[in-house]
């Protein structure tokens, strides 16, 4: 069955997928685009998000973002809520890298005062931050550390000198999510965290030196960004193998509970259970736990880039005001209190490469490598629209495999450099994975969620250093 042919345009930003698109619905969908993101929208993204339309006590309407494309169950870029009582949990929904998500760091330096020393800086980054596929980090930790880490989050990474109490109010959940429970992870899961606690990653995930080239709110003061030129870090991984090894171990459990509860899911890739099952609060434990890895990890490598800075350039970094403008996740399950038919109701939100969208607090949206990426605000429409919820990324228009096929890591990097964008990657491949050209247009999603009214333009950056796993 087609099911892109059948989303109603409500506006220039909002399409509809009726409730009566498949008689297994229980809701509508909704799509927020423009309409260049529409005609290129997949017609397989929108058949998942009929899927997550169809499951037990989900809320309406289901989301696809701008930046959706074809996914794990639900599409990567969307919104799934469901009733906190009739609802269901689902490991799927929330994603294999539990919160993947992004930090943003201001300086007050300006790209003339680092221009001449970014061929120096971007090595010197790459060498203090490990990267690539299955790269171990620097820290030792103990078994029992591990659990500290899972437990207090970023508490535990300022208690050690990673980071700084002043950061901590600037993080999604104060760095550390409410109710964790180390019981609840599995030995495997662990060993995996482990070593990999202070580093990047492969994949999409980046460090990127960047310069403010456009202002457009006064928010934008108010979060320390107050001039063209000014040099901010952008930091996008997440939880690494250990929150990859939740997700896999909750699926397996979740796909035995379909089974047990007599759930009907259309596509097994959605392997949920009822909310209040021990198989949908375990996992909801265990997830809080990869939240609060994922966390501490981008606060352990904030504070090798504001160490390796001072090594740059001969001061501390506090005289250099690297502070956190914010930081936020991607990928996660969060119960929160939503307008429901003109009364508050307790949900479920699965935000799965999506980002929360809250009046006034910062939306970190990054853009492919070597575009540009944007700092915004929520709303008090995203509230309404979207269980306040705003897009990611830019999103990715070609696999992988597609790119790699088409692109090649040496001309990415040449092209790249003739933009004055300085690249180190831990191999060629990992730059053609990620050619701008494999992502959708940012300025593009930009324009849908500023438009829609579910985020709005604060400031645009430019990337001038890029490390890639």
């Amino acid at each position: 069955m087609v099911y892109k042919e059948k989303l109603e345009q409500l506006n220039d930003y909002e399409w509809i997928l009726p409730k009566d698109s498949r008689k297994e619905m229980k809701v509508a969908g909704k799509l927020i685009a423009n309409k260049a993101i529409y005609d290129a929208m997949e017609e397989g993204a929108i058949q998942q998000l009929s899927n997550v339309c169809c499951l037990p006590g989900v809320i309406e309407p289901v989301i696809a973002l701008p930046d959706a494309h074809f996914g794990y169950g639900l599409p990567m870029g969307a919104v799934a809520a469901f009733d906190a009582e009739q609802g269901i949990i689902s490991a799927g929904l929330c994603g294999f890298d539990i919160n993947c998500g992004i930090n943003s760091i201001r300086t007050n330096l300006s790209y003339k005062e680092i221009k001449e020393k970014i061929k120096q800086l971007v090595p010197a980054l790459f060498d203090s931050i490990p990267c690539g596929v299955g790269s171990k980090g620097k820290l030792r930790l103990t078994p029992d550390e591990i659990n500290q880490v899972l437990i207090n989050g970023c508490e535990w990474a300022v208690e050690k000198g990673y980071g700084v109490k002043e950061d901590l109010p600037k993080i999604e959940e104060n760095g550390k999510m409410l109710g964790a429970d180390p019981s609840k992870v599995s030995d495997l899961a662990k060993k995996r965290g482990i070593p990999q606690l202070g580093t990047l990653g492969a994949g999409n995930h980046f460090l990127e030196i960047q310069k403010v080239t456009d202002i457009y709110d006064d928010k934008a003061n108010d979060w320390g960004i107050k001039d063209k030129d000014q040099v901010m870090i952008m930091l996008h991984c997440g939880s690494r193998g250990f929150g990859h090894q939740v997700a896999s171990d909750y699926l397996k459990i979740q796909e035995q509970a379909v089974k047990k509860y007599n759930i009907w899911i259309p596509d097994k890739q959605l392997a949920c259970a009822p909310a209040n099952s021990p198989e949908g609060q375990d996992y909801f434990a265990a997830m809080k736990c990869a939240v609060n890895y994922s966390f501490t990890n981008r606060l352990v490598m904030t504070q090798w880039i504001r160490e390796t800075f001072e090594k740059v350039f001969q001061k501390d970094w506090e005289s250099m005001d690297m502070h956190t403008v914010y930081g936020i996740c991607h990928n996660v399950l969060k119960l929160e209190e939503h307008t429901v038919e003109g009364s508050k109701r307790k949900v479920f939100v699965h935000r799965k490469g999506a980002t929360r969208s809250f009046p006034d607090i910062p939306v970190l949206l990054a853009g492919s490598m070597g575009t540009s990426s944007y700092i915004l605000k929520g709303t008090e429409l995203a509230m309404q629209k979207t269980f306040g919820s705003s897009a990611h990324g830019a999103g990715r228009a070609m696999s992988r495999h597609g790119a790699l096929r088409q692109f090649k890591g040496r001309q990415i990097e040449q092209d790249l450099l003739k933009k004055g964008i300085h690249t180190k990657a831990t191999q060629y491949d990992s730059l053609a994975e990620e050619a701008p050209l494999a992502y959708k247009d940012v300025e593009q999603v930009i324009e849908s969620v500023h438009n829609s009214g579910i985020s709005l333009k604060v400031c645009r950056l430019e990337p001038v250093g890029v490390i890639k796993g």
